[in-house]
């Protein structure tokens, strides 16, 4: 017997009260229970689709959007960026070293946040996440402390021109089918320029209050292991002539430049002004992370003879930890006389001993039971000695792969003219960002593996998820009926109905795209105006703003769940942090748009 879908059982009323319902579950279970929240997005998809409120084509749509597939492209072009080291001189350069959070986070949000008025939101954050990542575990800072006052910055100088968000370029469409004129490029920076002011001020204080510091509970400055490590100033190196202060070795968190060997004769305690020369050989005393970021630096390699006989080439190597047994044969012997490149194909970087100072060369080191290794072996090191004896424990250190620096100048290339591709309208962004992903892969500035892994899968599922969610509210007339209703209760005030049209848009942002909010509002917003025989552009300035303002849930805008997963947030912090910004951004729009487009002329 053939059973008929749930749905045509069920009238438009209970559709439209089941996905009321089912949003409503779906957003408390991501505030209150700790879920991971694009299963609990997933979850509330699937309920719809088994009612069937939503079709599974209109369910799986997400899938298939452009925003989310411009998302993952960005993914791979910034970890590109990051990979051939282009990314590091630059955020270095324009960041400097902070002296407090505070500075950190006006430097990490004025200049994305200025970008941005004149690109596309999406590829600035995109490039920013990881560049603030590891700028903030380099300066050891919370990057949940700054990812977030900078995502925010970001979206709120996309309103300062029309080209700042798409959302605006949507709405300038909207009006140009209305009257016959789009909107023109500096029309909202009259309000976009107080918004992003006062909404920098409040990041900054609120920050300090609202924001959670997500770091665990050890941080990497409390790794017991200290490992022990040499580098070697190569020949055309950068830092040649430059003085341990300007090379920004002088203030490494977590390490520290215990002496340097040139040409035999031993400096010790370095100052800040002593000159580097090519050939230096410096001996670095510090923790994993630390070694790690002294891999990327420009001019600089592990001083040792063994790195460039290895077989394969080195950006194809990766950084390895492997622990000593005491059935290793190297035990009681040096690294050197032992030949551990020769017998395990990989070259020792680094030696930790139980918290021991080991002042002595690399080489000179002999082996002991429970010694960690730093290695620096080929992609084929893990699986041949994963199981060996000879080694307690092998693991990968995680981005610890020798930066392509060769490659550096491509990756930025392919950025630029991603940038301008999208920026002057030569292709959709969507083109753009695929054609870029492709084209640094194509080159070899990352490996098809690392841009697998450079993509958060979490946040495209959370994406694709929420259009589903969307597309229910409308279908079922849930959407509108929340707006007509809201306006409706404001009366024949300009400035209450304005609010309220504010309110309904700022809603429908944080629960459904920001474009789908703005065209859904546009004709009511339209209509009470002339309903109300005032100027339409107080109203269409307020949608504008609302529906790119979406700042209480990860769902509120694209670039909200680009910061997600790197910043370790969750979906409480949003509303902590992002709801009292949606009512500030609010109050002002409600204010201001009124004085700078009166209602009657």
């Amino acid at each position: 017997m053939a059973f008929a879908p749930l749905a045509t059982w069920l009238s438009a009323p209970w559709q439209m009260g089941l996905t009321a319902a089912v949003v409503t579950v779906t957003l408390a279970l991501l505030l209150f229970v700790q879920r991971a929240p694009d299963m609990v997005m997933i979850g509330g998809v699937v309920v719809l689709l088994a009612a069937g409120v939503i079709t599974p084509d209109e369910a799986l749509k997400g899938m298939a959007n452009e925003g989310m597939i411009t998302v993952a492209a960005l993914f791979v072009v910034a970890a590109a960026v990051e990979r051939t080291g282009a990314l590091a001189v630059i955020v270095d350069r324009v960041l400097g070293r902070p002296k407090s959070l505070a500075v950190a986070q006006v430097r990490t949000m004025v200049g994305p946040g200025l970008l941005s008025a004149f690109m596309n939101n999406t590829p600035v954050v995109a490039l920013m996440v990881p560049a603030i990542r590891d700028w903030a575990r380099k300066h050891r800072l919370s990057v949940s402390k700054l990812l977030m006052p900078m995502n925010d910055a970001v979206v709120l100088g996309g309103l300062c021109t029309l080209i700042g968000t798409s959302t605006n370029v949507v709405v300038s469409g909207l009006v140009a089918g209305k009257r016959g004129q789009p909107l023109e490029m500096f029309d909202i920076t009259w309000l976009g320029v107080p918004l992003f002011v006062v909404g920098i001020a409040y990041l900054v204080v609120a920050s300090r209050f609202l924001l959670t510091d997500r770091r665990p509970p050890m941080s990497p400055g409390d790794d017991p292991r200290e490992y022990s490590l040499e580098m070697v100033v190569e020949p055309a190196s950068p830092l040649a002539g430059r003085t341990i202060e300007e090379a920004g070795l002088r203030h490494l968190d977590g390490l520290y430049l215990m002496e340097i060997d040139r040409g035999g004769h031993v400096l010790p305690a370095v100052g800040p002004s002593q000159r580097l020369e090519a050939g230096d050989r410096l001996v670095f005393v510090g923790v994993i992370d630390s070694v790690v970021e002294l891999q990327k630096i420009r001019g600089l390699r592990p001083a040792t003879d063994q790195v460039f006989k290895l077989d394969d080439p080195r950006h194809e190597r990766t950084l390895v930890e492997a622990v000593v047994s005491n059935t290793c044969p190297l035990v009681g012997r040096t690294i050197r006389a032992g030949r551990f490149r020769s017998t395990y194909n990989a070259v020792v970087i680094a030696v930790a001993r139980n918290g021991e100072r080991l002042n002595m060369k690399i080489g000179d080191i002999a082996l002991e039971p429970g010694d960690t290794l730093l290695l620096e072996a080929g992609p084929g090191f893990l699986d041949r000695q994963r199981s060996n004896r000879h080694f307690y424990l092998v693991s990968e250190v995680a981005g610890g792969g020798p930066p392509r620096h060769d490659r550096s100048w491509i990756a930025c290339t392919v950025l630029a003219a991603m940038v301008a591709a999208a920026t002057l309208d030569l292709v959709p962004m969507v083109a753009a960002a695929l054609v870029a992903a492709c084209a640094v892969v194509a080159t070899r500035c990352i490996s098809s593996q690392e841009a697998r892994r450079s993509i958060e899968w979490e946040s495209l599922l959370l994406i694709a998820a929420s259009f589903g969610l969307a597309r229910a509210m409308e279908k079922t007339g849930l959407a509108e009926t929340i707006a007509r209703a809201t306006i409706d209760r404001a009366g024949d005030d300009p400035h209450l109905v304005l609010a309220a049209l504010y309110l309904v848009a700022m809603l429908f942002t944080e629960l459904m795209s920001n474009n789908a909010a703005a065209v859904l509002t546009f004709p009511i917003a339209w209509q009470a105006a002339d309903d109300l025989g005032v100027n339409p552009m107080p109203f269409v300035m307020a949608i504008t703003v609302a529906a790119s303002c979406g700042f209480a849930t990860p769902m509120g805008y694209q670039t909200n769940l680009m910061i997600y997963g790197p910043g370790g947030y969750k979906f409480s912090d949003y509303m902590r942090f992002g709801g009292p910004l949606n009512l500030i951004v609010m109050a002002l729009t409600v204010v201001l748009a009124p004085l700078i487009w009166p209602f009657r002329p």
